[in-house]
């Protein structure tokens, strides 16, 4: 399994909804910075929004164990192997993130219970 770089593009607020739905005071993601960059395999970064990570996890996964041999969805989605562009699931402060497959090989850091 290799890791996966992922890069935080953009932190975005759709201020027309923000406006209508969103609490008093609304800003784009808090937790998030553009051009931070984060490297997963099978467990979710330190400092990664919980959320985020349940919107990304499968195209981390995906490229980890050998995806960027391909496009992904037959090549009418991205034109470069071994890249994904995705957001996370808040609809009124989206993040976009750049995955990337690396040849850096993963390693478990910690001892499993069993």
């Amino acid at each position: 399994m290799k890791k996966v770089k992922i890069t935080v593009l953009r932190t975005m607020l759709n201020e027309d909804l923000a406006a209508e739905y969103g609490a008093e005071g609304l800003t784009a993601c808090p937790m998030l910075q553009e051009g931070q960059v984060f490297y997963a395999d099978y467990a979710k970064p330190e400092g990664l929004c919980d959320e985020a990570w349940k919107a990304i996890y499968q195209y981390v996964f995906a490229l980890a164990h050998g995806a960027e041999r391909e496009l992904f969805y037959y090549g009418d989605w991205i034109r470069k192997p071994g890249v994904a562009i995705c957001s996370c699931n808040d609809g009124l402060r989206p993040v976009i993130f750049k995955l990337e497959a690396t040849d850096q090989e993963s390693q478990i850091d910690y001892t499993p219970v069993r």
